[in-house]
């Protein structure tokens, strides 16, 4: 038996740990996952304006901002009972569309798609048969022409030349379970260039209506601000040519390379058969004027004997009996407390990269291990994000995520139970992105329909200091489902609570000793070389962790510059 330390997990938003137990046969046979820097956002808003939260909450996190933004302002919204008009809450999925496509591009490419591909593998293929192998999956792929395949290897020769691999630095190239051959290393690397130019745009048309991103700024309680931009014919004319450019790159890269990605990987251990946690829950999401594009709800044991059912919000809690605070107790979110107890790491001997043991601080596997709380649905983990909301709405049989998925599983010869895997959360997203590529727009229309009989942006709405209110924001983000909880007392915040997805996916074990998906999905794994955990990585990556929680004061050396303690 020996202990393995991934510490951080790369290529995620946050700092994420995860240590793992394997036998003499590097299986899995216990894992710890955990996060080791403290949010603390929902102790900030205490004490402020219910009308000034979503602005910190934003705050949150760099990549989700507007999520968090939407679901700080919205929960105000419920807690007061304010009804926005129809054309903010158009404006409001029109925003979070470029939120998602612009990150679940991002997630594959930048983040996850470098466990799928060999990137120095890709100067040995030959552009004219990657060129053919493009065409398998896309008739009209993008920047996969013999020319533009020979720039894109001169500029990874150019790296590996100068001795430095810059952006591909520290990786496992090389690594047995990669399964592309130099060809199709060679189309996939080109999609990732040309997703770093696509971000740009995904940002722009965000900041349309946001005025900026990250951190937008035209949400307010009751409504949206940016009104001389969604009047004007110009700026929607904008929002359509960059959103359709997006939707172009999503359909000629991203599910060309997911299909070959399936294609090739479905016969790969690290990314089959490892569902994690069996019971999924999503939101309604992307309203587009007469109805929502996913509908919300929640399916229990999906492996078994799958239930959908519709969600009870009474029977959400959070406990912390293995994370660093105080209160050990199985609480709703509307009683959430955070004050924190860390009881820090513990001496152990542990094996390092080069396969030797050293000595090492790790987590107290008896004991606290994770800033993380365990969230619970009627006392059972719940798995979030693309592959959730895919299970829920197809098991409601919703046309449009059933035709997707029904094409898909055709295509690729493989059933729904494979999609219960890390390849499937990877497919998830994909499929995800296009649908919304594909259906978006008819917010935009109906806005454009809707503005022509009615103008209002913001609802009116007073504050009574002398009551009390409590409300909430159920909804979507990108990995999952979000939830913010607030109670409002004299006019300010008396509690507050943000139940994210990274949340609900990296719980730690709760006080019945049940796994959350991220530690369950790692069980049974065989790992291929200890000193190179790439399947850990690889699994990981699949629910795109965002465990951003604070941040880090630091000068250029990495000297301390102080030193904090909370709760004392």
């Amino acid at each position: 038996m020996q202990k393995i330390v991934v510490d951080p997990i790369t290529r995620i938003e946050g700092h994420l740990r995860v240590e793992i137990i394997v036998d003499d046969a590097n299986v899995v046979t216990d894992a710890y996952a955990g996060s080791t820097l403290w949010r603390g956002i929902e102790t900030i808003v205490k004490g402020r304006d219910p009308r000034d939260v979503g602005f910190m909450t934003q705050r949150i996190c760099g990549v989700c901002t507007y999520s968090h933004y939407r679901a700080g302002i919205e929960a105000a919204e419920n807690a007061l009972g304010i009804v926005p008009p129809k054309n903010a809450k158009l404006t409001r999925t029109l925003m979070n569309a470029a939120l998602y496509m612009h990150d679940h591009c991002v997630h594959f490419y930048q983040l996850h798609g470098l466990d799928f591909v060999d990137v120095v593998s890709a100067l040995s293929a030959d552009p004219a048969k990657a060129e053919a192998e493009a065409l398998k999956w896309c008739d009209k792929p993008l920047a996969c022409g013999i020319g533009e395949l020979k720039a894109v290897q001169e500029k990874l020769k150019t790296f590996v030349d100068k001795g430095e691999l810059g952006i591909f630095a520290n990786a496992y190239w090389g690594h047995k379970t990669y399964r592309f051959s130099p060809e199709q290393n060679l189309v996939a690397l080109s999609h990732y260039l040309e997703c770093l130019k696509v971000q740009r745009t995904a940002a722009q048309l965000m900041a349309i209506f946001g005025a900026k991103q990250p951190h937008p700024q035209s949400l307010t309680v009751g409504g949206v601000t940016c009104v001389m931009d969604i009047l004007d014919p110009a700026r929607i004319g904008e929002y359509k040519t960059k959103f359709l450019e997006i939707s172009d790159f999503i359909h000629r890269a991203y599910l060309a390379d997911i299909k070959m990605a399936a294609a090739v990987y479905k016969n790969e251990p690290s990314v089959m058969n490892d569902v994690g946690v069996d019971n999924f829950m999503c939101a309604d999401e992307f309203y587009l004027g007469d109805d929502y594009l996913f509908k919300g709800g929640i399916v229990t044991n999906m492996l078994s004997n799958p239930v959908l059912g519709a969600i009870d919000e009474s029977k959400i809690t959070e406990e912390a009996t293995r994370s660093w605070y105080k209160n050990d107790k199985a609480l709703h979110p509307y009683d959430g407390e955070q004050e924190p107890n860390y009881t820090g790491l513990k001496d152990e001997k542990t094996l390092n990269a080069k396969g030797e043991l050293e000595d090492s601080k790790v987590f107290d596997m008896n004991g606290k291990y994770s800033w993380i709380k365990a969230p619970r649905y009627d006392n059972l983990p719940v798995q979030v994000g693309p592959l959730a909301t895919i299970v829920v709405n197809y098991l409601a049989k919703n046309p449009i995520v059933t035709k997707e998925v029904d094409a898909l599983l055709a295509e690729l010869n493989i059933e729904l139970k494979d999609l219960l895997s890390t390849l499937g959360r990877t497919a998830a997203r994909m499929i995800e992105a296009k649908i919304i590529s594909e259906h978006a727009l008819k917010a935009l229309d109906n806005l454009v329909e809707n503005l022509k009989v009615d103008q209002s942006t913001c609802a009116p709405y007073k504050i009574d200091n002398s009551k009390e209110y409590k409300g909430r924001f159920i909804g979507n983000a990108p990995r999952g489902m979000l939830s913010h909880w607030i109670r409002i007392k004299d006019g300010i915040v008396q509690n507050y609570q943000a139940v994210v997805p990274s949340t609900w996916n990296a719980s730690p074990k709760d006080a019945n000793g049940k796994m959350g998906t991220y530690e369950a999905c790692l069980i049974g794994l065989k790992i291929e070389d200890l000193t190179k955990p790439l399947e850990i990585i690889r699994k990981i990556h699949s629910y795109d962790p965002c465990i951003a929680c604070a941040v880090h004061v630091l000068d250029k050396k990495g000297n301390k510059l102080g030193e904090y303690k909370v709760g004392v």
